[in-house]
């Protein structure tokens, strides 16, 4: 236990109502996670064009995109081995200094020349990566994260419209573009600030938490090679569906404005948030619910039923759209709520259920940051292949095919993981050291 957890308010905490524990520890957790968006996203709002100064064909704010995503990713890449073995007394500390090399490095897209501002995004992305599973080893392994963790995950959902709002706004009261990403980051300090001393505040899981999800532990190299040896399959097939996932939500999310645009609605700055309000309701309710379900193998299988639900929801409501059947709000609200649905589970309730229902002592941080890894490198290769590919398709009608390619191929997917884990009859399981049975949910 830290010496923040043994202070008045995290004795507080232990003997708090199973209500107030999720009410503190979720809000601090989602003001955390949403602030970091005000240091990644609020560049997206911008357009980027006829930017003087930038020789070369491709649009400037694709390289941008491209720059933060690949340091992004890098960072999930190197979060594999620091966000495991990083102990819990150091997180708040290493949350501070990420975000503020993030805000260093949105300085330094408004003071470089345009041709090195990829490099700015770049380290921008690098610091932002391992935020999130530092923000969720304060929630993993305990009774109530299902809903601390779908607090939590309502802030990605949220903040990236909320914050590209305000910068949206920013520019419109005449706000230099290129110092807009980090006035707004100064804008959300206080609350990060705020947020990450609750978050220092709350005590470790306790007895009967570590009886029911398992003991949670920094893993060494060998603890983390052993893990994946032994549940290789389905992680890699969750994964591939993940990578899915992350690349559409990514694109989504960097050109909202230019689908938003296309869609009739290019100056109203409140859309970028007002439409993420109902999805973020649907992922929320529909995840929190899972606390009620005590067998963490029952809760594997639900959480997989979840994202089976957002994809078909994700593919129905495109094609309503396309066959002019659905309005554009609607559109982009439903196949948000279906993207999301799908997404979510990913970022932390799936992994944890799967860490306690093996038995096995460590992180669920070290699954997401592996899947998140793979899921940030397929982003960067979508952006490419949008980019070089020379393919003639408007933003909305590629996101539309990108929509149909993930329901159906991210179905199969979720199809074949069950099975693997014992979904089929008279077949062992094969994710855990006992039978992992997901079949009967």
């Amino acid at each position: 236990m830290s010496g923040a957890a043994q202070g008045p308010v995290g004795r507080w905490l232990s003997r708090a109502p199973a209500w107030a524990f999720a009410a503190y520890g979720g809000l601090a957790a989602f003001a955390a996670y949403f602030s970091m968006y005000a240091y990644r996203k609020p560049f997206a709002a911008a357009d980027w064009s006829d930017v003087a100064g930038w020789p070369f064909a491709i649009e400037f704010k694709i390289v941008l995109v491209i720059a933060q995503v690949a340091g992004y990713a890098l960072s999930k890449v190197v979060g594999v081995k620091v966000v495991s073995e990083t102990p819990p007394g150091r997180r708040a500390l290493a949350i501070l200094l990420l975000v503020g090399g993030a805000e260093l490095a949105l300085v330094a897209l408004g003071v470089l020349p345009p041709v090195l501002a990829p490099l700015a995004l770049f380290a921008n992305g690098l610091g932002l990566g391992m935020i999130w599973g530092l923000v969720f080893g304060f929630l993993e392994g305990r009774r109530l994260s299902e809903a601390l963790g779908a607090m939590l995950c309502a802030s990605f959902i949220l903040a990236s419209g909320v914050v590209k709002s305000a910068g949206k706004a920013l520019l419109l009261t005449g706000v230099d573009e290129r110092w807009m990403p980090a006035l707004t980051g100064l804008l959300f300090a206080p609350l990060l600030f705020v947020a990450v001393a609750g978050l220092s505040q709350m005590p470790p899981p306790d007895a009967e938490d570590e009886a029911q999800r398992v003991r949670r532990a920094p893993m060494s190299a060998k603890d983390r090679a052993a893990l994946l040896a032994a549940h290789g399959p389905v992680l890699a097939v969750l994964v591939a569906v993940y990578v899915l996932l992350t690349a559409v939500r990514d694109f989504r999310d960097n050109f909202s404005a230019e689908i938003w645009a296309e869609l009739g609605f290019k100056d109203a700055a409140a859309m970028f948030s007002v439409s993420e309000l109902p999805v973020a309701v649907v992922v929320l309710v529909g995840l929190a619910a899972l606390i009620r379900v005590k067998d963490n193998r029952r809760a594997v299988g639900f959480n997989l039923a979840f994202i089976g639900g957002g994809l078909i929801l994700l593919g129905v409501s495109t094609g309503l759209h396309q066959a002019g059947w659905l309005g554009p709000v609607s559109w982009m609200v439903a196949s948000g709520a279906g993207l999301y649905m799908a997404y979510t589970p990913f970022n932390g309730m799936l992994f944890d259920r799967m860490i306690a229902a093996t038995g096995t002592v460590g992180t669920a941080g070290f699954l997401i940051y592996v899947a998140d890894a793979s899921g940030y490198m397929g982003s960067v290769a979508l952006l490419l292949v949008k980019a070089f590919a020379r393919l003639d398709l408007d933003w909305i009608n590629f996101l539309t095919a990108m929509a149909y390619v993930t329901s159906l191929a991210g179905l199969a997917g979720i199809a074949l993981a069950a099975s693997l884990m014992g979904g089929g009859p008279r077949r062992p399981a094969r994710f855990g050291p006992s039978a992992l049975n997901v079949d009967r949910i």
